[in-house]
């Protein structure tokens, strides 16, 4: 029989279930730590995922157990859970759920909702994303140190454009960038425009960057996957714990850590637990509101020419 608890949070009450459960078996980290994270960490958290339709990633059972997405919205969910519709796809219509206050990201966090996956788009303009995103994923031996390198790369060419862009860590073993744009796009004009990114970079460093999806072309190599840009694609979200080991966080950093990182060949450099990340909202604030508010607009694709 589950072990539930009411609380009030912001105004709602609400019954949690299982507190005491361990998620992360090797250090000990419960359910209701992964709900204080989120609470903790909301102020900053939230205003990513305003309106944003969300993928849950569920783990019942802790990080080493069964897990599954769920892209639906729960029907058990509470009314003051928001959703929005997205249509078309061999699915129909779907419903997704929307954290758009702390009480649904609570909510959420006591269905061992561990990881939250968003789309690039915002509710309604679903054809509409705000940015462009690159993960950089390495394929061993290489690891994050290289796709600093490959990071650095990204910027430097986003720089000639007139462009800023802004690093975070993935949280599991690469690091992705993202360049605000804010302004009207549609997802055929980013996708297109990152797969050229990546496809120039891959020409400039054959020896270093991949730009094809094949796993065996990965081997020692950065792959930028430019095919999140697209309307059905989720990222995770920036502040999102991520179901390893340990309670890493997907955490935004400065270009000058990035820097330093390649400079000093130290992986774990670039690996912030839920603690470290609050300790560093806490003293630097948000690294990444500007993706939030900066305006930009995506240059002409002979720009990459």
């Amino acid at each position: 029989m589950a072990n539930k608890t009411e609380i009030d949070v912001a105004g709602t009450r609400m019954t949690v279930s299982n507190l005491d459960k361990v998620l992360y078996p090797k250090v000990g980290f419960t359910k209701g730590q992964v709900i204080d994270y989120y609470t903790r960490i909301s102020r900053d958290l939230l205003p990513h995922l305003k309106n944003r339709p969300i993928t849950l990633k569920r783990y019942p059972d802790g990080v080493q157990g069964f897990f599954f997405y769920e892209k639906r919205c729960p029907t058990h969910r509470p009314d003051w859970v928001e959703t929005t519709t997205v249509t078309g796809g061999k699915a129909g219509d779907i419903h997704y759920c929307m954290m758009n206050d702390l009480p649904a990201l609570v909510w959420a966090a006591n269905l061992a909702d561990l990881e939250l996956h968003t789309f690039l788009h915002k509710a309604p303009a679903i054809s509409r994303p705000t940015a462009i995103a690159f993960d950089l994923d390495p394929g061993a031996p290489a690891d994050i140190v290289l796709c600093c390198q490959v990071g650095l790369w990204v910027k430097e060419l986003f720089d000639g454009l007139g462009l800023k862009s802004f690093a975070k860590t993935s949280g599991s073993k690469g690091l992705q960038v993202y360049v605000p744009l804010n302004t009207p796009v549609k997802y055929d004009q980013t996708k297109v425009f990152a797969h050229t990114v990546a496809q120039k970079l891959e020409a400039q460093y054959p020896k270093v960057v991949v730009s094809k999806m094949l796993k065996s072309l990965r081997v020692g190599k950065v792959l930028v996957d430019w095919s999140q840009n697209d309307e059905h694609k989720t990222t995770v979200n920036v502040y999102s714990l991520r179901a390893k080991d340990e309670p890493t966080v997907s955490t935004p950093v400065t270009w000058d850590e990035v820097e330093n990182t390649l400079k000093k060949k130290k992986a774990d450099l670039l690996t912030f637990d839920s603690e470290a990340v609050l300790k560093r909202v806490q003293e630097y604030g948000d690294l990444f509101a500007p993706v939030l508010q900066l305006k930009q607009k995506l240059p002409p694709l002979k720009s990459l020419e």
